[in-house]
């Protein structure tokens, strides 16, 4: 199926976006960026749910799957990927489904209800025929005004594609849920002591990564987890009620800076809900047409020479 006969658009991975989605859909949790799976990183965002892995897609060779265990019994929530580009979404409601006792908004669990029972095939189809969460899904990443498939840029290379998939704890068990497989995957049971799922999570996505070429970007990491700020807030004003203030400064700090991301966020997807490329073209052709559009490419280069002149300086003076 095309993207336009899907009507799903890409989504960029992002936690901004990914919260906003959880938002729209009434799931009290958020998603942060993950840069290190160390143990200190990993605890400082707990309580952690899921783990949502992007990476560029490579056709798996037919030895491979031999040695997957699929778990085709899977009693929870697993939809398969139907449609082009909803692998983000798909990702998500993998990964939140499966959060015993997760509070979501009436849309989606009447969306989960209808569902249950059906094999993931049948309930990637029924997910991605709903218009509220193809809405939800594209309402942060708008379609282009500009196709650069309409463009004469000549021979071209075919785009890398990346998918989504999450690591979730399930019963005791850590399962990868990829909406291209036909089937959970399971890794294995994991102790409830200690870092419990994480640790297991940790080797098998560190594995993953190690068999593409050494010093490969081709990942994105992020974590479902509980969102902090409830807590904080509490824990602050038990602090200032009992007289505790260098406590109390600590944490405010730490509230400080979860809502300055916020603040971050909400502006940045700002800026996703408008797409600039129209008015762009208008002023670039309105300053062509006036004669004027030479002169500014010049300026343009010019400037950006003095700036990286000038960062080039500065990172001279740093190593003195």
């Amino acid at each position: 199926m095309s993207d336009e006969e899907s009507g799903w658009h890409i989504t960029e991975s992002d936690p901004g976006v990914f919260t906003e989605l959880l938002k729209t859909l009434g799931v009290p949790l958020i998603v942060d960026d993950l840069y290190s799976l160390d143990p200190s990183t990993l605890a400082s965002l707990q309580p952690l749910h899921a783990l949502i892995f992007l990476f560029k897609w490579v056709a798996p060779a037919d030895s491979s799957e031999a040695s997957v265990d699929y778990d085709d019994a899977f009693e929870g929530f697993f939809a398969n990927q139907v449609v082009n580009n909803a692998c983000a979404t798909l990702a998500v409601l993998n990964g939140v489904c499966n959060i015993p006792g997760v509070g979501m908004g009436s849309e989606l669990r009447g969306l989960v209800d209808f569902t249950t029972g059906m094999d993931p095939q049948t309930r990637g189809l029924a997910i991605t025929s709903s218009e509220f969460l193809r809405e939800a899904h594209n309402s942060l990443s708008p379609p282009s005004a500009l196709s650069l498939a309409d463009l004469d840029l000549g021979p071209r290379d075919k785009e890398d594609a990346y998918h989504f998939i999450v690591y979730t704890p399930v019963n005791g068990v850590l399962y990868e849920l990829d909406g291209l497989k036909r089937s959970p995957v399971r890794h294995g049971v994991f102790p409830s002591t200690g870092e419990g799922w994480v640790a297991l999570a940790r080797d098998v996505i560190q594995k993953r990564i190690e068999t593409y070429p050494p010093g490969s970007l081709h990942f994105n990491l992020q974590a479902i987890r509980t969102d902090p700020l409830p807590g904080l807030r509490r824990e602050l004003e038990a602090l200032q009620a009992g007289g505790h203030v260098n406590l109390a400064q600590q944490i405010l700090r730490q509230i400080s800076a979860e809502e300055d991301k916020r603040q971050r966020w909400a502006f940045e997807n700002s800026l996703r809900r408008h797409n600039p490329l129209g008015l762009i073209h208008a002023l670039l052709l309105g300053l062509a047409k006036a004669g004027g559009l030479e002169a500014a490419t010049t300026g343009a280069k010019e400037k950006m020479k003095e700036r990286i002149a000038k960062a080039r300086e500065e990172a001279a003076k740093g190593k003195k």
